[in-house]
Formats: structure tokens, C-alpha cells, sequence
């Protein structure tokens, strides 16, 4: 037992470490995943292998194969399918066909060219044997590709469609191709029993199918809760796998049958995919690195040129077949031209079909060529088809670009990252609205630290906002060594203020500037309380890891009388569109008067975001909302708002998810110092790190300081 839980924990970590690595050059998960088992298995270190726990994991290679059965089901809609189920029709079949056909002519004319000394009847066996083996794709594969992407559109339609057809078809001609290499080999079997053995395991495999889907809508409609449903549903989808098992039937077209039901019927109930999904991961890791571990790559080495052939004219056959059935259908010329590259993924059912060969007597010695034949297909399928696959749904346009960033161009993932919180990705928008009229009689400064070029400009003109708001002027203040004194001259020291001069006069306002040689967090200190300003201006650093400035931040908070705004810039500044999220009821009047002085400037959208824990009730979220709107009945009166009241299972997936909409997220900075801050974690910290948005991290000070000082209500 003790063995069998550091495999699990071991094909977990080492799958998950490998697909972000692969994830770093843009290829599917799965390719990674695949890769980790290589690695783990016998081809590579030996962790995994099939004496210690392979065979004792094979059990989760069984739930992942329905799951992954039931998740196609969900894709053949009918509804959705009724502009591409022509499509379908013809390519299912003619790329079949095309397959066996490539194959068995491919396998013959390599055998003659290399004089092969068995007879001509033994080469037919052997080339018709695997020609039907070649006919079958790898679900699996091919559907985790699509829910990473989140592919939606006709080609990721058409293409789930055929891959739920194919090993229907797959099942026939292998039926019939093993029911010739009888009679080649000199036994009577009829043809039509073959036929109609075939035609038996598929019908009775769909009518299991139909059953479950069924009984499952049925159990479904009497659960409400999340976890009975996904008990439940499990459970019947494991006794209808189990059964078909056997009864020597194909559990992927049961599953994949009774997910097709479900979908299809009236009440259209998709509660028990959204459950799975988010059991399914873990699953699919030990699936994939469990084939990755079955994979031997001396395979490769064995196969030979018949192999190679093989492989080749699988794909030749797959590809050509596909673009015939597309002419012949109509189908638009994406769909024609690129679907083909999907369906090169092969697996668990063409190894499933070589043990059928295995364990029939009659056929028995074949397999010594064509175990190594068509595990060398699938090494190589596996590695490659799912990077075909990622290719084939990008170039089709279906994909969700989860990673992409409007700004990016065709910059993705981390490379997007680096550009957008780089100097040429920060910009700041033209300011289109009429200029801000200074006071006649200022009352105070508020202060901004200037430091990188590509920010000045953009931390002058929120300092020149808050400044607007409290009747005061903007100031700017350089932080110099203290070894830097005297060795610039006046116009030098002039010359540095000049982007942020030209900023607030743009927005109608005369700006101060000072030099002070210190460190930085006691400079700005310094100025702050000299000054007596009314609000502190900082930026973070550019880059990944704007948290470096944190310890400044925190000094610089802890010993000023006023907010402090840190602003995180992340590609464009702009003001038009404002989240504000917040967890406690009282962090609005924290952020109010920042959110007053952007209101009174610019006339945004702001939007409440209110957190509340995962499992809250309705009355929770009801209560919620109404403090809101009371709240906004007092305040931002004239400022266009909106408010939402979320239960979060994740704070940080929700306002980053919220963020991508929106121009600017504006939150309160965690109390949290030092150790507590490392232990607990900081949630304004987590956002700035990760989110794609600009973001402004308001911090307060105390209110026992503010009226030790006098300044409440001030």
C-alpha cells in the first residue's frame, strides 16, 4: 500500500512539474504528461514500472477511460451538430478507410521491398491486422487538448463528433480484418459472423449506454447537491463500465452514449459534467503518466521500417481520408484541410486491439511484429498528436486564449507577462476629458515618488487627481544617494522633472518638485511630514516581482498621517472602468476618498465586488447587497456604480477573473506585517503579483494615530 501511494504521489508531481514545463514552449499538458511517465517509467528511471505498481494503478486507468468516454458524449450535441453532422457522416468513414486502406498498402509493399521470406498469405494476415489497428484515434488525448484550450466552433465540433464515431468504426473493420485472417490462415470463419459479432458488441454497447444515460438523468433530477450528484453519477458510470467490460462490450461507446443522452435530452442537465470536471484532474494525470509509463521506447528500436511505415501511412491515410470525406460533404475548408492533423493521436484502444490479436490462438504469431509495430505508432502519436491537435484548434481560431491579452498581440503566457509589466508594455491613456482647474488657494501637497521613466508620467497624474480632490498641488520627489549631493547641476536636477511637469500641466495643473538625498523610505517620510501632504503616491517596481519594494512600502505606511496609494502599472493605465473588491464592510470608506477623486475627474464605472466565504447562504448574500446599496445611497451619489456579491472559492481567481473586464482594480492593502504577512498570506499582495490589470493598493493609516494627530475628518 505504502508503494502504491508514493507511485500516486509521484506521477502526480512529476506530471503536473513536466506540463508546465511544456506549457513554457506553448505544447499541451498531456505532451507533458506523457513525457513525466517516460520518464518515470521503465524507459528512463525505473520508478514506475509494471512488476512494482503499475498493475495496482491500472484501476484509475479504467475511471479515467470513462470519464473521458462520458466528457465526448457531452460534445455530440444534436443541436449543434446539425450543420456539420453531413460532415461527419462522410468523414468518420472515408478517413477510416483511409487509414486501413494506406496501412495494409503500405505494410505490403514494405514486406516485398525488404523480401520478407513468409508467404504472401502471412503478409496479408499481418498488413490487413494492422491496417484495422490503425483505424483507431486516442479520445483521451484529443479531448484533454480541448478543454485546455476551451475550444468551441464548428472544426472542435465536427472533430469531437468523428473521434465518438471512430471507434465504432474502428471495432467493425478490426471485426472484419480479424475474421479474413482466419480464413487466410486456413480456418472457416464466415465473414457475416464476424459482421455481425461486430455489429453485436457495438449495439448492445450503445443500448448499456442509453440505459445509463437514463438512469443517471432519472438519480440526477432527485439530487440537488453538488457532492451527491458527483457520488452518484460516479458510481453508475464505474457499475456501466464494469459491465460492458464483462460482457466483452466497449465501455468508450457506453460512456460515451450515455453522456450523449444526458446532453441531448429536453432538460438538458449539464450539472453532472461541471462536477466532474472538477474531479477529473488528478485522474487524467495518473492516466497519462501511467501511458507514459507503458510506453517503451525500445519499442521504437523493434519496429523497424515497417514501423515507420506504419506510422506514416496511418497519418497519409487519415489526413487524405479527411480531406475526401470533407470535399464529398462540403465541409468549409478549415475543417477540410486541417481536421486530419486532429485525428493522429492514438492509444489505449489500438493497444486494447493488439491484446485481442494476443489472445487469439489462430493469431497468436503475429504479434511478435506487431506489438512493436504499433506501441512504436503510439510512442510517437502520443508524443507529437497532441501538439498537432493544439496546433490544429489555434490555426482554426477556436480556442478561448485564456492566455492571450488584448495588448499582447501574438504574445502569449508568460512572454505576454513580461511585456505588459515591461517598459514598452506600460503606457499610460491619453487624458480625453477637460483639464482639472487647480485651487486659488492650495491647503497642502500630495506627494509621488518618481523614479522609472516609463511611470512618471502616469504617477503624476494620479497624484494630480488626488491632489484635485484635496484642494491641493501635486509634488514630485526624487530620492537621491546621499553621495549623489553636489554632483548634478540645477539644470540637471530641473532637467529630471520634466515628463511629470509636462503630465500635470496637461491636466491643468502647476506641479512642485523636490530633491532629497537620502534613503528612500526615509525621504519620503521626510517629505510627507515637512509638507504636511494629504496623500502618498508610489509606484511599484516594473517587472515580475514588484514585491521587492515592499519593506519601502511598509516603512513609508507605518509612519505617515495619510493615505498611501502603491500603484502596480500592468500594460495601459486608464480610469474608465474601476473594480473594487473588498472582503470586510468597512474597506469602502478606506477607499473612498481615492474613489471620490477618480469619480469627480473622470466620471468612471465603478463596480463592488464583495467577497463572502464559498459554502455563505442566500440570506448572507442578500444581506450583503443590501449594505451595499445603503452604502451607495450615502456615498458616490452622482458616480455611475455598479456592485456584486460573490461566495468565492478562490478570493484570487475572482477578481482576477472580474479584472480582465475591467480598466483598473482598486483594494485595500492587508494589516498583515512581517511574520503574520508570511503565515496568512496577503491578498492585495497576491493580486498584484498576478493580475494583468493595473492595480492601486490603498493604505490607511490607524484611526487611534489619526486622532492622536487630529486629522480625523480632516
Amino acid at each position: 500500500m505504502q508503494e502504491v501511494t508514493f507511485g500516486i504521489a509521484i506521477l502526480l508531481a512529476g506530471g503536473l512539474l513536466s506540463a508546465k514545463l511544456v506549457q513554457l514552449v506553448r505544447l499541451p499538458s498531456v505532451t507533458g504528461f506523457i513525457l513525466a511517465g517516460l520518464v518515470l517509467g521503465p524507459s528512463g528511471l525505473g520508478l514506475i514500472t509494471m512488476e512494482t505498481m503499475g498493475h495496482r494503478l491500472d484501476h484509475f486507468t479504467q475511471i479515467a477511460l470513462m470519464l473521458i468516454a462520458f466528457g465526448i458524449g457531452e460534445h455530440i450535441e444534436l443541436r449543434r451538430l446539425g450543420d456539420v453532422a453531413r460532415d461527419v457522416g462522410y468523414i468518420s468513414v472515408i478517413q477510416a478507410l483511409g487509414a486501413f486502406v494506406m496501412v495494409v498498402a503500405g505494410v505490403l509493399v514494405t514486406t516485398w521491398l525488404l523480401g520478407d521470406p513468409a508467404l504472401p498469405r502471412q503478409r496479408l494476415v499481418l498488413a490487413l491486422l494492422l491496417g484495422a489497428v490503425a483505424v483507431a484515434t486516442a479520445p483521451a488525448a484529443i479531448l484533454h487538448v480541448v478543454r485546455e484550450l476551451g475550444a468551441r466552433g464548428p472544426l472542435t465540433a465536427t472533430l469531437m463528433a468523428v473521434v465518438a464515431v471512430d471507434d465504432g468504426i474502428a471495432i467493425i473493420i478490426f471485426g472484419m480484418a480479424m475474421s479474413a485472417a482466419h480464413q487466410l490462415v486456413g480456418r472457416d470463419v464466415v465473414l457475416a459472423h464476424a459482421v455481425l459479432a461486430s455489429v453485436y458488441e457495438i449495439v448492445f454497447s450503445l443500448v448499456i449506454g442509453v440505459a445509463t444515460g437514463l438512469v443517471i438523468d432519472i438519480v440526477l433530477h432527485r439530487l440537488h447537491r453538488r457532492g451527491e450528484m458527483l457520488t452518484g453519477g460516479l458510481a453508475l458510470l464505474l457499475l456501466c463500465g464494469e459491465t460492458t467490460r464483462m460482457l466483452n462490450l466497449s465501455p468508450l461507446l457506453a460512456g460515451m452514449m450515455a453522456g450523449f443522452v444526458i446532453i441531448n435530452r429536453a432538460e438538458r442537465d449539464v450539472r453532472l459534467f461541471r462536477a466532474l470536471n472538477a474531479f477529473e484532474p488528478p485522474i487524467y494525470v495518473l492516466f497519462f503518466t501511467l501511458a507514459g509509463a507503458h510506453l517503451d521506447l525500445a519499442a521504437l528500436r523493434l519496429a523497424g521500417w515497417v514501423g515507420l511505415v506504419y506510422f506514416v501511412a496511418r497519418i497519409v491515410g487519415k489526413y487524405g481520408g479527411t480531406w475526401l470525406g470533407g470535399l464529398l460533404s462540403g465541409a468549409p475548408a478549415m475543417v477540410r484541410n486541417s481536421l486530419g492533423l486532429a485525428l493522429v493521436p492514438q492509444a489505449g484502444v489500438a493497444i486494447g486491439l493488439v491484446f485481442m490479436i494476443g489472445s487469439d490462438p489462430r493469431l497468436a504469431a503475429w504479434t511478435t511484429v506487431i506489438t512493436p509495430v504499433v506501441l512504436a505508432g503510439v510512442v510517437l502519436s502520443e508524443l507529437g498528436g497532441p501538439l498537432l491537435v493544439h496546433l490544429t484548434l489555434e490555426r482554426a481560431g477556436e480556442t478561448a486564449q485564456r492566455q492571450g491579452h488584448p495588448e499582447c498581440g501574438e504574445l502569449r503566457g508568460r512572454a505576454c507577462d513580461t511585456w505588459l509589466r515591461g517598459p514598452a508594455g506600460v503606457r499610460l491613456a491619453p487624458w480625453s476629458r477637460e483639464p482639472l482647474h487647480p485651487p486659488a488657494h492650495p491647503e497642502s501637497v500630495v506627494v509621488f515618488g518618481a523614479c522609472h521613466a516609463s511611470t512618471v508620467r502616469g504617477l503624476a497624474r494620479v497624484a494630480t487627481i488626488l491632489a484635485h480632490h484635496y484642494h491641493a498641488l501635486p509634488m514630485s520627489v526624487r530620492i537621491l544617494d546621499s553621495s549623489e549631493r553636489g554632483r548634478k547641476s540645477r539644470e540637471e536636477l530641473a532637467a529630471m522633472f520634466l515628463p511629470e511637469i509636462d503630465e500635470a500641466r496637461g491636466l491643468g495643473y502647476p506641479l512642485l518638485t523636490e530633491v532629497i538625498y537620502d534613503s528612500p523610505a526615509s525621504g519620503l517620510v521626510s517629505a510627507v511630514e515637512y509638507n504636511d501632504a494629504r496623500a502618498v503616491v508610489l509606484g511599484y517596481p516594473l517587472g515580475r516581482n514588484p514585491l521587492a519594494f515592499q519593506k519601502v512600502l511598509d516603512k513609508v505606511a507605518a509612519n505617515v498621517l495619510c493615505p498611501l496609494v502603491a500603484v502596480r502599472f500592468v500594460g495601459t493605465l486608464s480610469f474608465d472602468r474601476l473594480l473594487v473588491p473588498f472582503l470586510a464592510p468597512g474597506e469602502p470608506d478606506e477607499l473612498l476618498p481615492v474613489l471620490e477623486a477618480l469619480a469627480t475627474a473622470g466620471q468612471p464605472e465603478i463596480t463592488f465586488l464583495h467577497l463572502l466565504h464559498a459554502d455563505c447562504s442566500r440570506r448572507e448574500i442578500r444581506a450583503a447587497e443590501e449594505r451595499i446599496r445603503q452604502w451607495l445611497d450615502l456615498h458616490l451619489v452622482d458616480a455611475r456604480t455598479d456592485y456584486r456579491v460573490e461566495a468565492a472559492e478562490s478570493r484570487l481567481e475572482a477578481i482576477l477573473e472580474s479584472g480582465r473586464s475591467h480598466d483598473l482594480v482598486i483594494m485595500t492593502a492587508a494589516r498583515r506585517r512581517r511574520f503574520r504577512r508570511l503565515i496568512f498570506g496577503a491578498l492585495a499582495n497576491s493580486v498584484v503579483r498576478n493580475c494583468r490589470t493595473p492595480v492601486f493598493v490603498v493604505y490607511t493609516p490607524d484611526r487611534a494615530r489619526l486622532e492622536g494627530a487630529g486629522r480625523v475628518g480632516a
